[in-house]
């Protein structure tokens, strides 16, 4: 028998929404009965009365039963719900179906808005190897709106998202958010929103100071985003990527191919944080327009802003008591990632990053940008695939990587292998594993930071040993083994924090909205450490 959707704690979930608590941003939401609209816990309006909330897990749940996202909180900049991983709660490792609905649900966040829906879901319901009538009716009962619902809400918010950041066009808004034409986006917009999709703007939409369209991403506190830039700072390319900024305005550019459909762009990015208000304010090339979408969901996962910290330091703050604020650093490239994971195989992160940047100089193609040190592109898997033995082996590439390098160029040229969110991370893994000179370290390494899979492991990692104090010792990977099964499902962020525990710490910046509030004088407030997701969810 199936089992009913997860439903919050009403009770909880008002109290965090007192006390507008950044931590549970997109772990619920807010149905008002009074306005018809429904907020994140973050909302600066007036609190609502008790008896006039509904409180949904879900967006998708709050429009399903007739709620409005509300036009000041904003609910498609909410973060997401990608912490919901098979043996995390509120999901058993034995629920089957829990873990059936939340696969795909990640899956329908990972897929292009593009194309039919119902061709998406045939095909979801073929990789997850159930039929489509079991996928719907698993799917409804867990999480309590149809996987079209889900998609259709996920389509309407990145399409509410466009409206309101950028100046693009209707019908551009229309195209890029999944609509097969402007007449079905305005009726669908319409009848869920009550506003015609030009009404909406206002005048509202944002025009930058500085090139390019600048686009506004959340994410849940705490965040360690100094940690974040010095993990990329220390690896970055030259012309490829540049961190700069202090403490209050890290930033992070770098240059982009994006892919999807036989339409290939290049472009840039500038991605600043704006800790006081979890926020992340993105600016991104002109050129890129034509894929948003594509590009909003890979920043997301290149920068982890969808973790949900309080989860995954359930599990691994008593291992790693400071590194609350850590996330998982992703990539906007995958094949980019991988060349990266094989040069930098038994050699140290200096030398692997001088390897990479003679790649770049020698085969990436020059690109002109606003942004100072922003002037080239990371090699091509066809560059990369074409290129002679001899060439490779002048930068300093042994035989063995050259081997390897090459062979996941020709995977992806094939289309045998995907290296991003949502793909399948066993096939992935396995075809890695296949390739000469693609050990389980890379394969790991590859699927958690490429695929932002939080439950990888390279055990035979040498720095992960030296963490762990096993450094020397003949079984060390073995003995990572059994260390890390504490930290599943998370052990991608073990790992992370286990690295980071090598550096001098970097405290994690407190959450301005509760250290705003005097806490210990207020009654509904959330102390730190007090309310967990699961008493929520």
């Amino acid at each position: 028998m199936t089992a009913a959707p997860q439903e919050p704690d009403n009770d909880a979930c008002y109290r965090a929404l007192l006390a507008r608590d950044a931590r549970f941003d997109g772990c619920f939401f807010t149905g008002v009965s009074s306005t018809g609209i429904y907020c994140r816990p973050v909302c600066r309006a007036r609190t609502p009365r008790r008896d006039n909330c509904h409180f949904f897990t879900l967006a998708a749940q709050a429009e399903r039963a007739g709620f409005r996202p509300c036009l000041l909180c904003r609910p498609e900049l909410a973060p997401g719900r990608l912490n919901l991983v098979p043996g995390a709660a509120p999901w058993s490792a034995h629920d089957a179906a829990g873990i059936l609905a939340v696969q795909a649900a990640q899956l329908l966040d990972a897929t292009p808005l593009a194309g039919s829906p119902r061709t998406g879901m045939t095909q979801l319901a073929q990789r997850l190897g159930v039929s489509d009538r079991h996928l719907r009716r698993i799917f409804e009962a867990q999480l309590g709106v149809s996987p079209l619902q889900y998609l259709q809400t996920r389509r309407l918010l990145c399409a509410k998202q466009l409206l309101t950041d950028t100046t693009l066009p209707v019908p551009d808004v229309a195209r890029l958010s999944g609509f097969g034409s402007q007449r079905r986006f305005h009726a669908a917009f319409s009848s869920h929103y009550g506003l015609n999709p030009s009404g909406l703007r206002r005048g509202n939409a944002v025009v930058p100071a500085k090139p390019g369209l600048l686009l506004r991403l959340a994410y849940r506190p705490p965040y360690d985003a100094p940690a974040m830039l010095a993990f990329f700072a220390q690896r970055q390319l030259d012309g490829v990527e540049a961190v700069t900024g202090d403490a209050a305005t890290p930033t992070l550019a770098r240059t982009v191919t994006l892919s999807q459909a036989g339409l290939h762009l290049n472009g840039w990015v500038q991605a600043q944080f704006e800790p006081n208000r979890a926020r992340l304010n993105l600016w991104v090339g002109e050129s890129l327009q034509p894929l948003l979408p594509l590009l909003l969901a890979k920043v997301r996962a290149w920068l982890d802003l969808d973790a949900d910290p309080q989860a995954i330091n359930a599990q691994l703050h008593a291992h790693f008591p400071m590194g609350d604020g850590l996330r998982l650093p992703g990539t906007l490239n995958g094949f980019e990632l991988a060349v990266r994971a094989v040069l930098g195989q038994q050699i140290s992160v200096a030398a692997a990053r001088t390897l990479a940047n003679r790649l770049v100089a020698r085969w990436g193609e020059p690109l002109t940008t606003p942004v100072a040190g922003l002037n080239r592109l990371f090699p091509s898997p066809e560059a990369l695939a074409q290129a002679s033995g001899d060439a490779l082996g002048a930068l300093g590439l042994t035989r063995q990587k050259q081997v390897a390098i090459q062979g996941v160029a020709q995977l992806l040229q094939g289309g045998q292998l995907r290296l991003e969110p949502g793909a399948d991370v066993i096939a992935t893994m396995a075809a890695l594993r296949s390739l000469p000179g693609v050990g389980d370290w890379t394969a790991q390494y590859i699927a958690m930071r490429a695929l932002s899979w939080p439950d990888a492991l390279p055990a035979s990692d040498v720095a992960l040993h030296r963490a762990l104090g096993l450094q020397g010792q003949t079984r060390a990977a073995q003995a990572t083994l059994a260390l890390a099964q504490a930290w599943q499902p998370w052990r991608s962020y073990g790992v992370v924090r286990a690295w980071a525990s090598l550096q001098p710490a970097t405290p994690a910046a407190p959450n301005p909205l509760i250290a705003s509030k005097n806490i210990a004088n207020y009654p509904y407030a959330i102390r730190p450490g007090g309310l967990k997701p699961h008493e929520i969810l």
